[in-house]
């Protein structure tokens, strides 16, 4: 295919890149200025002078939530509430999906499941019946509680139904003839073919796992068994100046809470960041092919 250098073509990418790179500017600069305010003094951030650059650079903000030890210990809990939330997800949802998938004439009940699922996505028993459930259980200050909290989420359940119907049904058959069984069919085959839609899932699991407080605080009797959103979302600075020594007064004059809440929106959002380019590549992807019928 011959590309076209008319100047009406040249001037349209110029165009289609220039509204890109505003669109991309405007995704990353909440962001960046996150970081700023993070970065900046009292003065500055609490009279709006941060736009572009940090003003008056300092790090105290970070210093006074790293030196908290609870904070070391919520973030290993939200650590492994997300890894271990996420890989049970996946889990039941990958063993849900598979027979959901099928027709009426492999699974004569796949109407009746589905149904169910996507009932429950629509209609729900509301905050109060959840938390009496959740205490009934024993769930209180415990991590099978926190990972169980958020049930089942139908909607990646939906998708990976979606990218498990596009698979080729010529796999199962030839699989069927060499003798594997319905589990060997599923984790040898279809698991490994569905990359894409599993990691999109994973992620975003993993995301509201990780960016979740309000249950962590509700399924938490004190502060030392919070994950870390809700550890920092209860963080202020402190103001009993009668009991402060000279080194903590003048802390106290370089701090806000606004730069305060900005670091702690920061530290939260950088382990995703940090996840989210590895499983890039499969997210449109997964999205794409799970979400049409094939």
């Amino acid at each position: 295919m011959v590309e076209s250098k008319t100047f009406t073509t040249k001037l349209l990418r110029t165009v289609n890149y220039a509204l890109l790179s505003i669109l991309a500017l405007s995704c990353l600069y909440p962001l960046w200025y996150t970081l700023c305010l993070s970065l900046s003094d009292k003065t500055a951030a609490n009279s709006g002078m941060v736009t572009l650059w940090p003003i008056n650079f300092t790090t105290i903000s970070y210093r006074e939530i790293m030196k908290e030890s609870k904070f070391f210990h919520s973030f290993f809990i939200s650590v492994q509430r997300t890894v271990l939330g996420t890989a049970f997800t996946t889990l039941v949802l990958v063993l849900f999906a598979y027979p959901l998938s099928k027709t009426r004439r492999e699974f004569s009940g796949v109407n009746v499941f589905k149904w169910s699922a996507i009932f429950c996505m629509v209609f729900n028993g509301g905050t109060v019946p959840w938390y009496i459930t959740m205490v009934n259980y024993g769930m209180i200050d415990s991590m099978i509680g926190l990972n169980l909290c958020g049930g089942l989420p139908v909607f990646n359940l939906i998708l990976i139904i979606n990218f498990f119907r596009s698979l080729p049904d010529s796999l199962e058959e030839a699989a069927v003839v060499d003798g594997a069984g319905p589990w060997r069919i599923l984790f040898s085959i279809v698991v490994p073919c569905s990359v894409p839609v599993l990691a999109t899932i994973i992620l975003f699991t993993g995301v509201g796992y990780w960016n979740e407080f309000f249950q962590g605080m509700v399924l938490s009797s004190s502060d030392s068994n919070y994950p870390l959103q809700a550890y920092i979302q209860q963080m202020v600075v402190t103001t009993q100046i009668d009991h402060m020594s000279p080194d903590q007064l003048k802390l106290y004059s370089q701090m806000s809470n606004k730069s305060l809440n900005a670091a702690k929106v920061f530290i939260a959002m950088v382990p995703m960041m940090c996840v989210y380019p590895f499983l890039q590549r499969y997210f449109v992807t997964g999205v794409l092919l799970g979400a049409v019928k094939g």
